[in-house]
C-alpha cells in the first residue's frame, strides 16, 4: 500500500501545483473548459492516463466545468500517486487550446 504524505510533503506538492488545493485529505482542482465537447476530452485523456497508472481521480462534470479529486482511498488520504496524477492532470490541462 502506498504511504502517507506528510503535511510538509503536502505542502511542498501544493506549492508545484498552484490551482490545486487541499480539501479533507484530498488534492481538488476545479476548471472550467471552453465548451462541454473539450470537458470530456479532457476527462477521456485522464480516464487514460488513470488506467494506465492504476490510479483513478474522482471526477464531477459540470456543464464545461471539472472538479478533480485526488486521494488514494485504500491509505485514507494524501499519497505519491495522488500528487503524480495532479501533475499529470494539469499536463492534460496545460495541452488543451484556450
Amino acid at each position: 500500500m502506498a504511504e502517507l504524505l506528510s503535511d510538509e510533503d503536502i505542502g511542498k506538492a501544493l506549492g508545484a501545483l498552484s490551482e490545486w488545493r487541499l480539501e479533507a485529505a484530498t488534492l481538488v482542482r476545479e476548471v472550467e473548459l471552453a465548451d462541454f465537447p473539450h470537458a470530456i476530452q479532457v476527462v477521456n485523456r485522464v480516464a487514460e492516463i488513470a488506467e494506465n497508472d492504476n490510479h483513478h481521480p474522482d471526477i464531477d462534470i459540470r456543464w464545461r466545468t471539472l472538479t478533480f479529486r485526488c486521494s488514494t482511498h485504500s491509505a485514507g488520504g494524501i499519497t505519491a500517486l495522488d500528487v503524480s496524477l495532479a501533475q499529470e492532470i494539469e499536463g492534460v490541462l496545460e495541452a488543451m487550446p484556450a
